[in-house]
Formats: structure tokens, sequence, C-alpha cells
């Protein structure tokens, strides 16, 4: 799963921490182990597949009896925790949920432990599911199993409603799900989104789905809940987009979701909100044309240029602190590598990572048109490794060398900027 995000001003991050605007190679949709061949064990599967088909069929059909039904008589607690997190979902329009089981890891006659994928689908917004892998506890009475413990596998999160009912507000482009939150707070996001989306679709005329889902938790702590990682990753963070990259035809992408910050996300101005949300939009857009073969100074400096193309801003103000180094005469020697994105060094350098990927876009679509730069991007992602990428689709989209565009793009921050 790729995480990006924007920083409570509605630029680049500023934390000296590995955080959002990175983008992060967890793929939180990987299967677990493989279950044991011997027959016992694929009947075991079958079995378990079974109980989880029927409640699967209940979360649809809005059947508190019948989800319950799959739960250990016996476990009081969890049936408490399950009929919660059923009531929590009553407004989400769940298109399709359904489970698979990756992988029995333990077993001991009425008694397993199953490693279980959970996909599910918002109507009218997802053509493809969201993953989350579950470990479940299972008991056997008689010929049915029953779950007996549910909580996120090793190394995976909970889901929105696992902290609280859900408020779901509706855009002409946006779906978004709150916990805790004002009801006007929602519909402010919305329409937010919703003046992003025809701006992105202006910054990206490739198909894309032209709708985005948002996730809106009660605090930074949820955020991070939601997301897996340590709340100090994303204290400074407005919002982070989450979704799988580098897919392909075999392998459809899978959903993705916008994740905001309240607090930090409230801290902003309009400006601030525009910006950080149309760079997050902008990643929903790009995502399957974004892989492996992509240098984040593409990606990021992408989504930025959508996010600023319009608005009006000079790139003093866009970059400052990448405008302070050139007018200093510390033009930078190259394009920023992946690392300089990290969270762990000095703020202003990563501050300057983030602009320099900016003014490299701008070059490119000032002086080939914003075509030939859409166009670039969608070369560098088709590229079928890292290696040879940029200098393949600048050599056939741009008709340049990465040696010629540094220097190109050195002149031009000095032009710009100093």
């Amino acid at each position: 799963m790729a995480v990006r995000g924007r920083d409570a001003r509605g630029r680049h991050p500023r934390l000296p921490r590995r955080a959002a605007g990175l983008v992060l190679a967890v793929l939180l949709t990987a299967s677990a182990c493989s279950a044991p061949a011997d027959a016992d064990t694929s009947l075991t599967v079958r079995e378990i597949d079974a109980t989880l088909e029927r409640r699967a069929a209940a979360v649809l059909a809005r059947d508190p009896a019948g989800y319950l039904d799959a739960l250990a008589p016996d476990a009081a607690k969890l049936r408490a925790a399950q009929r919660t997190e059923l009531a929590n979902l009553a407004d989400v329009p769940l298109k399709s949920w359904s489970y698979e089981v990756k992988g029995i890891t333990e077993e001991d006659g009425d008694w397993a432990t199953a490693e279980v994928e959970l996909r599910y689908r918002i109507d009218g917004y997802d053509t493809a599911p969201v993953a989350a892998r579950r470990t479940l506890e299972l008991m056997r009475d008689g010929e049915r199993w029953y779950v007996s413990a549910d909580r996120p596998a090793k190394g995976a999160s909970d889901q929105l409603w696992h902290q609280g009912e859900v408020e779901v507000v509706r855009g002409a482009h946006s779906l978004v799900l709150g916990v805790g939150r004002p009801e006007e707070e929602l519909r402010q996001i919305a329409d937010t989104v919703d003046l992003a989306v025809p701006a992105v679709s202006d910054a990206w005329p490739q198909p894309w789905a032209r709708r985005v889902v948002v996730h809106v938790p009660d605090s930074v702590e949820s955020m991070a809940g939601l997301l897996g990682s340590p709340e100090t990753s994303y204290r400074g963070i407005a919002a982070v987009t989450t979704g799988e990259a580098g897919t392909t035809g075999e392998r459809p992408a899978l959903a993705d979701r916008v994740i905001v910050n309240p607090q930090a996300y409230a801290s902003l101005g309009s400006f601030g909100q525009r910006v950080v949300l149309t760079h997050e939009t902008t990643h929903v857009a790009t995502r399957t044309s974004t892989s492996t073969a992509t240098p984040v100074w593409l990606s990021e400096g992408f989504a930025d240029w959508a996010a600023y193309r319009g608005e009006d801003r000079t790139p003093d103000l866009i970059a400052p602190e990448l405008t302070g180094a050139v007018r200093a005469g510390d033009v930078p020697a190259g394009l920023p590598d992946d690392k300089d994105f990290g969270f762990d060094g000095d703020p202003a350098e990563l501050a300057r990572a983030y602009e320099s990927a900016w003014m490299a876009c701008e070059l490119i679509a000032e002086r080939w048109g914003k075509e030939k730069l859409t166009a670039f991007y969608a070369a560098v992602g088709s590229h079928p490794g890292r290696d040879g990428a940029v200098e393949q689709a600048m050599g056939s989209v741009l008709d340049t060398t990465p040696e010629q565009f540094t220097a190109d793009w050195r002149d031009y921050l000095s032009t710009r900027l100093g």
C-alpha cells in the first residue's frame, strides 16, 4: 500500500520523521502462509469458508442475528463488540463483502487459527475492493465452525467502523466517512473534494474513476490506527492517500482511500485545504499509472503540479526553502533521490526535495506542455522496472536525456527563483 501526504501548511510535510509524504512500499494485502495440502486441512478450510460466507451474507443483508450466528455462543464480549461493529456500518453503502481463507496457521482438534482476507466495495464508488487482513480464532461445535476471536493480522490495521459509528456524507464526486466528527466538517471536506476532482481530471485526462472516498477519523491517534503506524508519523500531516501501486492488468489495483488528520486539516485555511485534497486526489487518479518504476520526485512533483496549477501563487511562495537556497547560490546539483523524501533528516532538505520535484514538473509542463507531462508520467510508470525508466521516457516523450534535463532544470530554478 502506498501512502502519501501533505503537511498542515498545505505543502510538503515538515516533520523529520518517516511519514506519509514518502511512497511507502507497504503491501497490506499480501497473502498469509498457505495452508498445508493435506485432506483434513482442506476440509477445515472449506468448512470455515462456509461459516464466513454466511457471515458475509448477513453483513450485506444488514442482519444482526445472522451475523452473530457465526460467532461462538459463549463469547459474550466478542458478540457485544461485533454487534456494535455491525451497527457502526449501518449507513455505509456496501456493494460487496467477502472473506477468503488464506491459510490455517494452527489447528488442534476443534480449535483453529486462520489468516483471512476481508474484501469489500462501496457501492457507486469502488471499482475494485479494499482488502484487509484479519486473524480469526475459531472453534468447532458439531459440524460447524464458529468465530471466537477476530483481530487485525500481524502488520495490518483496523477499519474505520472499528473506531465508532460511521457517518456518511455524499458529494457529487466524493463520499466522506467520518467517526466522531461534526457533519458540517464532513460536508466541507466533500465540497472541497468535489472541486478537486474536475481540477485533477483536467490535469490528468487519462481514464480514472473520478470518485474519491475520504475517511475522517476522530483524531490523529485514530488516523495512525487506520494506517498501522505510530501516531508520531502523522501529527503534522493533514491527509494521506492509501492504495496499491505497481499493479498490472493481471492483478487489478485495490481501491484508494484518502485519510484526513482532522486536527492538522482544520488548522489550514481554504487555500491549504484545497491544495491538500487536490494533491491527494491526484494520487488517486494516477494510481494505475504509478508503479515501482516511478521515482518519488515524479509522483510527488506531479501531485503538487496538479494541486498548484489552478492557484494564484508565485513560485517563491510555493517553494520558499528552495528559493532561499537558489538565491544563496546553492542550486541543487540534481533531482532529488527517493531517500531525500524520508523524514529522518533535515526538514529544510526535505522541503527542498518536494519543491524541487514540483519545479521539475513545472518545467516539463511549461516547455513541453501538460500533454507531454502526463505522457511522460505514464511512460515511466509502464516501464518494467526502475532501471532505465526515466531515461527511456525522457528520450521517447521529451526527446531529451536526463543529463540535459537536469541542466535545463537547474537553469530553470535560477531563472524562476533567483
